[in-house]
């Protein structure tokens, strides 16, 4: 319960923090679409045979403010989403379908991770992101880095991002919305949308896991 009670006022404090923003909502939707990864194919219906072009190793900042390096969890299957802390629909809402989809896997996915990497790094700090995942799942770990780092990472998983001013200094982040499920050699295997059908998305991450 009490858990929930966090969850909820989370959501409404970043639904505050991003008032000013929730007209890219539909923009966050359309980008999703536009720019999910050239050459899936069946893989994201299906996840049928690997595609080695999206995705790749990695290094950025751990939410407990240590380095972390993707090799470091060579042979696990994990799953990358690219959003931010301040985001008022897209993000709080995906957090929530994976944490449920996590729950309803199930033993199996006890061990999974899934790593929400900031393309807001100049007010997402470690710290912020640590409370924000938490209060989702603690599978759910934040990454952040430089800029360059941020920009890297989402080139290689060919996600789309971009600051949109709501005026003044008040910005948002339009970003792809799709989670990126990656095999346990870190090769793209397929997503999940965004409010995909639930038991499908619960299949695919148990899938996903039975791979490794």
């Amino acid at each position: 319960m009490l858990k929930s009670v966090q969850v909820a006022l989370w959501i409404i404090v970043v639904l505050a923090a991003g008032a000013l923003g929730f007209l890219v909502v539909d923009n966050q939707r359309q980008q999703s679409q536009l720019q999910t990864p050239q050459g899936q194919g069946a893989a994201l219906q299906g996840m049928g045979a690997p595609v080695a072009t999206v995705g790749g190793p990695f290094v950025l900042t751990d939410e407990d403010g240590r380095r972390f390096d993707s090799r470091s969890i060579a042979g696990q299957p994990y799953a990358v989403f690219f959003g931010f802390t301040h985001c008022p629909d897209v993000c709080p809402t995906s957090m929530l379908e994976i944490a449920t989809i996590l729950r309803d896997a199930g033993q199996v996915a006890q061990d999974f991770r899934v790593y929400f990497i900031t393309v807001d790094p100049e007010r997402d700090t470690p710290e912020l992101l640590k409370v924000y995942t938490d209060s989702f799942d603690p599978r759910i770990i934040g990454l952040t880095g430089s800029v360059e780092e941020i920009a890297a990472v989402a080139r290689a998983h060919r996600a789309f991002y971009r600051r949109v001013s709501t005026g003044g200094e008040s910005y948002t982040m339009d970003h792809t919305a799709s989670v990126y499920l990656m095999d346990g050699q870190a090769r793209f295997v397929g997503t999940i949308a965004y409010q995909e059908d639930h038991a499908t998305a619960v299949a695919k991450l148990r899938r996903l896991i039975a791979s490794r």
